[in-house]
């Protein structure tokens, strides 16, 4: 039986604010199916350097194209208060090493509800003045 495949395609602070960080998920999840296929949920656990920063979920963030391949924006919000503990790794090589646990659960006609777990491991570079001149 085909089913539906994920993957990552990458992980990027999207916005600074006063509360915290809000990093994007890029998700590319390719539909072998002619009818669109709705996802249920997404949910997540966002990891730095072996720790845990966020962990939530995403109800109904639309549907899969028939056919195709659906990008989705996967938000990932991290308070600031989590942020003071990522110092020692971003000290070490001004990057921010990560691991992101991502479950799509997905209704198929006939077999019902399944999830199609994705994981990454990669680093977010930070910028320097140099990347501004």
């Amino acid at each position: 039986m085909r089913k539906p495949e994920a993957s990552i395609k990458g992980v990027n602070i999207n916005h600074v604010r006063r509360d915290g960080v809000e990093y994007g998920a890029k998700v590319a999840v390719s539909n072998p199916y002619s009818q669109s296929i709705p996802i249920c949920e997404i949910s997540f656990v966002f990891k730095s350097d072996g720790r845990e920063i966020a962990r939530g979920t995403i109800p109904d963030p639309g549907s899969l194209k028939g056919n195709d391949t659906t990008m989705l924006d996967v938000p990932l919000k991290v308070p600031h208060s989590v942020l003071v503990s990522l110092v020692k790794d971003i000290c070490r090589d001004w990057d921010i090493d990560y691991e992101l646990d991502l479950g799509l659960i997905i209704d198929l006609p006939v077999f019902g509800n399944i999830t199609i777990p994705v994981n990454q491991k990669g680093e977010i570079r930070l910028p320097t003045l140099k990347d501004f001149f």
